[in-house]
């Protein structure tokens, strides 16, 4: 699939010798849901920036449908819309001046019909007469995706967009976010909840200390990092683990009433039926039993902590 953006060894280093960005490749696929998660502090934000022309590059390249960030500005930005996490706006302007005068300032020439369009989508069109600064908090989140979008980019950032919404926002952009890939745009966010990431993204990329760490497929990376758990509800709690069991790494839970096992489901020998076994061998009975796989969230966190360590 053709790469839309594409970045090849990226550095950049603030002023006080912060080095918030070392050597970054990466290429986003047109047309995608892209999700890029990391701690406070990894570079997230900084990188979103340097592709919409916020901040400037330090060494290396970053290309936008083709266009050079640095010596094609104006044409690399007009592809890109950003909904940044601060809300900025012309507090005092109406929201139909607002979302007119973004599209303006791209070149493009007025459709009304387009804009009327985008802000019923966003439940703003009863609110376009209404000044920003009268606007409640989701509101004007609204308004930044309106903003956004004004233009009609190929290329939508959405920086943290669901931080401090209510849930029907929340479940409104979603909804625009998989109207807007069906329409070939393509989508990089970042997030805190990680659940949404699990649910919206293509693929996901991994940042930590200005560095990205991984880059894979959803689905890919769930089957391959993501453990798998077996859960046996017992007859009878346990106040500890036999030690003849210790080698299956078990752990108690539900005050002893439940004995959690973690295997690797890619093995052809997950334990499990040895397990079972060793149980009834000494007289551990359990009444119902229950897998389920590691969420994102924990694998994430586990990358996190393998590349801190």
């Amino acid at each position: 699939m053709q790469s839309v953006i594409s970045i090849s060894q990226l550095n950049k280093t603030y002023a006080s010798g912060h080095p918030a960005l070392q050597g970054i490749d990466l290429d986003i696929r047109q047309g995608e849901i892209f999700a890029l998660l990391g701690p406070n502090g990894a570079g997230k934000t900084t990188l979103i920036s340097i592709i919409c022309g916020i901040v400037n590059p330090g060494e290396g390249r970053v290309l936008v449908g083709g266009k050079d960030i640095v010596r094609d500005y104006r044409a690399a930005r007009s592809q890109i819309g950003l909904v940044p996490q601060e809300l900025v706006s012309d507090v005092f302007e109406t929201v139909w001046a607002t979302v007119k005068f973004s599209r303006g300032l791209f070149g493009k020439k007025p459709d009304p019909a387009y804009l009327e369009q985008l802000l019923k989508d966003l439940s703003l069109w009863d609110k376009r007469d209404a000044k920003i600064m009268e606007l409640s908090g989701g509101m004007k989140r609204r308004v930044m995706i309106a903003k956004a979008l004004s233009h009609e980019p190929q290329i939508l950032f959405l920086d943290e967009p669901t931080a401090g919404v209510d849930v029907e926002l929340r479940r409104d952009m979603w909804n625009m976010v998989r109207r807007l890939r069906e329409r070939g745009v393509t989508i990089i966010l970042t997030t805190h909840y990680i659940e949404e990431a699990e649910e919206m993204a293509d693929r996901i990329g991994v940042i930590s200390k200005g560095r990205i760490i991984l880059v894979e497929d959803k689905q890919v990376l769930m089957h391959k990092l993501g453990k798998k758990r077996l859960t046996l509800h017992l007859q009878q709690p346990l106040s500890c683990v036999p030690a003849e069991l210790a080698r299956y790494g078990l752990e108690l839970a539900d005050q002893g009433h439940a004995l959690v096992f973690t295997f690797d489901a890619q093995h052809e020998n997950t334990g499990i039926a040895e397990l079972l076994r060793d149980l009834t061998q000494h007289g551990i009975d359990f009444k119902d039993l229950q897998s389920s796989q590691s969420s994102l969230e924990e694998i994430f966190v586990g990358l996190i902590k393998e590349s801190r360590a």
